[in-house]
């Protein structure tokens, strides 16, 4: 299962899936590393077994840490170091209760993130998936008047649910990039000023601001409480000529209503990075032409992930010299 390096006193830690070869040698240098050969995603008995004989274990959103997997013993590992912001796979809980510290990476992934939600909801207005898939199946017959009309999005209306870091620097693009009006919701809106150096017209309920979007773009991390947030009625609440982007967690959307919704005409269409059972589709969804689908991309830079990587390890250091963990969550 893993290529081991030599082996020290060092602590050992196991990394879940490869990372780039500059964030690979640098834990090297501090650690005994057991890296996943194949880069296979880890069953739950692999994962069980490295809490097992790890000191650390660095984890990734294809990890799905429950309390059954925690539930390992004995239990060596002490902390399980995320390489990325979102942590809804891993049971924090259940994790805190065996003792296990767990951290995230956040910061570093923002701008990434954002330039891919401006990048769907582009594709989407402007039919960019149908066109290019036109193009490479040889069926586009040449320029004309009425072919493959979309939408603009300079100065039409953004919704953002969800207004931290990413959805912030999502609205900055759109407002002083594009000239769209911003809309927000946030739990906590960020005072009068904040709102609009960042170019935002206003914070507004849930509901008021889905009736009032061109665009509605998600941004909020994925909870109990965000489980299916955008469902059935509230897409009936967006306008039949509105879009959807999702660059958050897949969960905050009932992909079933989606898909229905988009069948339908009742929305136009959805630009998505992010799905409630990856790499699963809902049925149809696939099928339909008026949707972008993209393979969680959104931190896939080189720059980014990089730095998502070096997060990491300086989580698993400061941990392991008796430091606090930066990025604890």
């Amino acid at each position: 299962m893993y290529n081991i390096t030599a082996m020290t006193n060092r602590p050992t830690v196991i990394v879940t899936r490869r990372l780039p070869e500059r964030v690979e040698a640098e834990l090297a240098r501090d650690f005994d590393v057991r890296r996943n050969a194949d880069d296979h995603p880890f069953t739950r008995d692999e994962l069980a077994a490295a809490l097992r004989q790890a000191d650390g274990v660095l984890c990734t959103v294809t990890d799905r840490i429950d309390a059954a997997v925690l539930a390992a013993a004995p239990l060596r590992a002490r902390i399980l170091a995320n390489f990325g912001v979102g942590y809804n796979h891993i049971d924090v809980a259940a994790a805190r209760a065996r003792g296990l510290v767990v951290t995230n990476t956040p910061g570093v992934l923002t701008d990434a993130t954002a330039d891919l939600a401006i990048l769907l909801l582009l594709m989407v207005a402007r039919r960019a998936g149908e066109g290019e898939r036109e193009v490479r199946a040889g069926a586009w017959t040449g320029w004309r008047p009425t072919h493959l009309l979309g939408h603009m999005v300079s100065g039409r209306t953004l919704g953002i649910v969800g207004y931290g870091r990413i959805g912030r620097a999502t609205a900055r693009r759109a407002a002083h990039g594009f000239g769209m009006r911003v809309l927000i919701h946030t739990p906590r809106p960020p005072a009068a000023d904040a709102l609009a150096a960042d170019g935002v017209a206003a914070a507004l309920p849930l509901d008021e601001l889905l009736a009032a979007s061109d665009f509605v773009s998600l941004h909020c991390p994925a909870t109990p409480a965000t489980r299916h947030l955008i469902d059935a009625r509230r897409l009936a609440l967006m306008r039949r000529d509105a879009y959807l982007v999702n660059t958050a967690r897949g969960d905050v959307v009932d992909e079933a209503a989606l898909v229905a919704a988009l069948r339908e005409g009742r929305i136009a269409g959805a630009g998505l990075d992010v799905y409630e059972r990856e790499p699963a589709l809902a049925a149809g969804l696939a099928e339909l032409e008026n949707v972008v689908l993209l393979p969680h991309l959104g931190s896939a830079t080189l720059e980014t992930r990089e730095a998502m990587g070096m997060r990491a390890v300086t989580n698993l250091r400061n941990y392991f010299r008796g430091g606090e963990a930066l990025d604890r969550v």
